[in-house]
């Protein structure tokens, strides 16, 4: 899950970047409405966390352009307001949902995980494959009946490889799903998270390289 926070409140921005990232979920961060708008033209966010009193571009005309677009980002809104009438009009403009200043960071959490879910193609609530289930709302995944013990993004990984079923995923795009704009796009960062999460996995062998392609959940590397 990629998620781009939009808030000008600098404190209150990193704070949320650091709370997501340790939920698991690639977080941009950005102070203004210009800058949001160069994100969104560059990179795909499965959910904007956007506050509405920006400067540069406020944030009602950032709502406008994303719905105008059809772009398949959904928008939770945040505000200090929190009066029916403006939580109504931020629906209006075409937010997918609302969340109050100050709110609880848990229900956050929970609101951009529900607002992803919607952003794709349903999926089953568990996922499998290879005699993996994976349970992305209890953030627990199993082989046979051992509990895996992974790290947020070894278990982001796995997610991104189960959803994509037969698929072969490349480095580029795992980067760019399970990591951010920070993540140097020559690292071996993805590499070596596949070579801990296939130690965690265990025998048989159950993510599969494929040359000069990707990964898969298949068989022997």
């Amino acid at each position: 899950m990629r998620v781009l926070v939009v808030e000008d409140f600098e404190v209150l921005a990193r704070s949320i970047g650091t709370g997501l990232r340790r939920e698991g979920i690639a977080v941009d961060v950005v102070l203004d409405g210009s800058d949001a708008l160069v994100h969104l033209g560059l990179t795909r966010y499965d959910v904007v966390v956007l506050d509405r009193d920006l400067p540069g571009v406020h944030g009602d005309e950032i709502c406008r352009q994303i719905v105008s677009e059809r772009c398949e980002s959904r928008i939770l809104m945040l505000t200090a307001a929190s009066s029916v009438k403006e939580r109504v009009d931020g629906l209006r403009l075409g937010a997918d949902d609302y969340l109050p200043k100050p709110f609880d960071f848990a229900e956050l959490v929970a609101r951009v995980r529900a607002l992803a879910r919607r952003c794709t193609a349903p999926l089953s609530p568990t996922l499998e494959g290879g005699g993996v289930t994976l349970d992305p709302s209890r953030r627990v995944a199993f082989r046979a009946s051992r509990r895996l013990e992974l790290s947020p993004k070894e278990f982001a990984l796995l997610e991104c490889l189960l959803s994509a079923g037969d698929r072969v995923v490349s480095a580029e795009e795992l980067l760019q799903r399970v990591w951010d704009e920070h993540a140097d796009p020559f690292t071996t960062t993805v590499k070596t998270t596949i070579r801990r999460l296939r130690t965690k996995l265990g025998e048989p062998p159950l993510i599969e390289t494929v040359r000069e392609a990707g990964y898969r959940i298949g068989g022997p590397s």
